[in-house]
């Protein structure tokens, strides 16, 4: 089900209007939703897949509010969350007992985190789970512990959110600074920094060298390239409890996925650890390729 085959509203024109127009489209009772899934699915009907897309894009709306912290703007992050729900309808299987909505919510964040992951271009392909927790919890950390105000997190707040969250507290430090987008290099520091001042009078130049930076910027699209392949090695259930499992910053449990797909949790734990060894050799493999191949390119003859 190609995004462009189907029309779907535009958040482009404003979210109040988009909002107004996806009301338009009716909820389905769970048997119309039923049958209207299995056309899908046997038959491939695109009336019946723009109505299951259509009837849920207000769910789509509702999880893409929640990413409205990210200096993004909100019309794209709806935009990646409706091609997440296309993609969920494309997989969604009627026969397993679930609601669409339920199947649906994990594809939908999906894509929109990921969105959000290229548009900061914070969170390199490798980092830990616990690092994209951190990445997209920290703002509700904060709040739990009323760190609402701008600037650097007290030493305990650093401490706790750490200690929450499973990640290291210069890893809190980090990220807090990153989300806490651009500030007037004029603005006056917290009271509680001795000496006062300015945030001009605290900076040093202690970014990488051009070469550096380049060097990890190659780095960080050879592991992205490396895993995009390595990931094609895997079927669909394969590469379903795989990203659920081991990619997603809020994993789903072994009994969720072993009710999605009727087998049991042993049987969904034996997949991922099979995925997971597949993903790994994949992986190394393709990585010694480009690292092999400036070398072949040296040692070759001249034409």
């Amino acid at each position: 089900m190609a995004r462009s085959a189907m029309s779907l509203p535009s958040a482009e024109g404003g979210l109040s209007r988009y909002l107004a127009e996806i009301r338009r489209f009716p909820m389905l009772e769970p048997q119309e939703e039923y049958m209207l899934a299995k056309r899908w699915r046997e038959h491939e009907d695109p009336e019946a897949a723009h109505k299951l897309v259509t009837s849920h894009l207000r769910l789509v709306a509702k999880i893409a509010m929640g990413y409205r912290g990210y200096g993004l703007p909100i019309s794209e992050v709806i935009s990646e969350g409706n091609v997440g729900l296309m993609q969920a309808v494309k997989r969604f299987e009627p026969d397993k007992g679930f609601r669409l909505a339920t199947y649906a919510m994990w594809w939908i964040k999906a894509s929109i985190q990921e969105y959000i992951l290229r548009s900061w271009s914070l969170v390199k392909m490798g980092t830990t789970a616990a690092q994209k927790k951190l990445f997209f919890n920290l703002r509700k950390a904060k709040s739990q512990i009323s760190a609402l105000e701008d600037g650097d997190l007290l030493p305990d707040q650093v401490q706790q959110i750490a200690t929450k969250l499973g990640v290291t507290e210069q890893e809190v430090i980090d990220m807090n600074r990153r989300l806490g987008g651009d500030a007037s290099l004029n603005a006056p520091l917290r009271g509680d920094v001795e000496g006062g001042g300015e945030w001009q009078d605290w900076l040093a130049d202690d970014r990488d060298s051009q070469e550096t930076t380049l060097a990890e910027v190659e780095e960080m699209d050879n592991r992205r390239s490396a895993l995009s392949g390595a990931l094609s090695v895997l079927n669909e259930r394969e590469r379903r409890i795989f990203e659920a499992r081991r990619l997603s910053d809020d994993p789903m449990t072994l009994e969720d996925l072993a009710a999605e797909f009727g087998v049991s949790r042993e049987r969904v734990r034996q997949i991922e650890v099979r995925a997971f060894e597949k993903v790994q050799k994949a992986v190394i493999d393709r990585v010694h390729q480009m690292e092999s191949a400036p070398m072949r390119q040296e040692t070759s003859p001249a034409l």
